[in-house]
């Protein structure tokens, strides 16, 4: 046993956990320490990291840039021009710089889309945290571009097993609006030849819908059925303006689908139909969406917010349970991501967090999970474990001064170009 984390609540219970190597290999009251690290987690509760399903971590370097705009105006008369001047060093730093803020507010894996990909890798590997990272494409329909893309991202498949286990490499065509068929299909053959995860947008806007009818005589969940692109590799982030026809096909295909409440609700993109999603059966996670467009990264609003947003959509104050929704943000994402994870128990990963009881938003502490879903934040995470190595204890993270400091310069660095 290499950790041991003594005294903790677990599901109500006072416990403790053993961990050899990367996993939980023991959980039982009697634990005795023998361990090489003992953590006395008296005063804390003990949950499954959390799983931030959709984000831009690099965008760190935008938060407050931008806000208060409309989601394709933002994109291209903020996002894209000054992201076309973003450096490798920009972006490890601005991953740097979100790894710390998930730390803090107890998410372990994150799946992310975004440029500079070995700079994203870099700040990921060296922060401990778990991530699937997905090369980007966006070509446009220029088919020269396409093609570069395509060399590009087979040669950062082979270069990600240089790697941690912990990073996963998987495409990401970022939207049908920006990626061509071509592509699409480039994405699907590679990914299933290689046994690589998928990710992209996908029914985020009314206008992404219009479009798609216009150009192919069909909605965007039927169109990428057409040209073979469905399957259970597949996630989409946002799926707002769905059909019940589309929410069906996802669930046949097995289609994941990672709903982002802050930013949607920032970016006034719509309402995300989680009643509907759920009930035909299709696999529903959560993620931030970038800083950019959420502002942070804390999964616990993220958790709240598309509780209470449901309950108002639905008029059914029964809508979007306290535990259904901290499903969504653990054990659902893992399983869109085929990551042993999201849950406490002997085998699983042992990526860990312990919630700090002594809150006040923790009294009188009736229902533990509803006090995460409704009264918490990120503040109340005091000890962050990912892969079983410690990230975080009393809310400190090593290095955590110069991250912040580094994030400073580059962003006002970038701005100044």
């Amino acid at each position: 046993m290499d950790l041991l984390i003594q005294n903790c609540m677990l599901d109500g219970v006072r416990n403790s956990i053993g961990i050899t190597g990367n996993r939980i290999t023991t959980i039982s009251p009697d634990l005795k320490p023998v361990a090489a690290d003992v953590i006395d987690a008296s005063g804390k509760a003990v949950i499954p990291g959390l799983l931030n399903g959709h984000t831009h971590a690099a965008m760190t370097l935008f938060r407050g840039y931008g806000d208060d705009m409309a989601l394709h105006d933002w994109l291209n008369n903020k996002i894209w021009p000054i992201e076309a001047k973003i450096t490798e060093d920009d972006v490890y730093w601005g991953t740097k710089l979100a790894c710390l803020e998930m730390i803090k507010s107890g998410t372990t894996f994150f799946n992310d889309m975004y440029w500079q990909w070995d700079g994203v890798a870099r700040a990921v590997d060296e922060m401990g945290l778990r991530a699937s990272l997905a090369g980007v494409i966006i070509d446009l329909f220029d088919p020269v571009k396409a093609k570069e893309q395509m060399t590009q991202n087979a040669f950062l498949f082979d270069r990600s097993k240089s790697y941690s286990d912990r990073i996963h490499f998987c495409l990401g065509p970022h939207a049908i609006y920006t990626v061509s068929a071509e592509s699409l299909r480039w994405v699907k053959d590679f990914a299933d030849a290689n046994d690589l995860l998928i990710h992209t947008h996908l029914s985020e806007s009314e206008k992404e819908v219009r479009d798609c009818l216009d150009q192919h005589g069909m909605r965007p969940v039927d169109y990428l059925e057409s040209i073979g692109f469905l399957g259970p590799k597949l996630s989409i982030a946002h799926a707002i303006w769905l059909d019940d026809a589309e929410i069906a096909k996802l669930k046949e295909h097995g289609v994941g689908v990672l709903t982002n409440p802050c930013a949607n609700m920032k970016l006034a993109t719509g309402r995300f139909p989680y009643s509907r999603v759920r009930a035909g059966g299709v696999r529903i996670g959560i993620g931030t969406d970038g800083p950019g467009s959420n502002n942070n990264l804390d999964m616990f609003e993220d958790m709240k917010f598309l509780a209470l947003a449901e309950k108002v959509n639905t008029g059914d104050p029964t809508a979007a349970p306290a535990q259904e929704v901290f499903d969504c943000a653990t054990t659902n994402t893992a399983e869109i991501f085929n990551i042993d994870a999201g849950r406490i128990d002997v085998g699983a990963l042992a990526d860990i967090v312990l919630i700090d009881l002594q809150q006040v938003v923790f009294s009188p502490g009736h229902n533990l999970v509803s006090d995460l879903v409704y009264a918490a934040n990120g503040s109340v995470v005091d000890t962050v474990i990912c892969d079983g190595k410690v990230l975080m204890q009393d809310r400190v993270v090593d290095g955590e001064d110069e991250i912040i400091a580094r994030g400073r310069e580059v962003a006002q660095d970038l701005m100044s170009r």
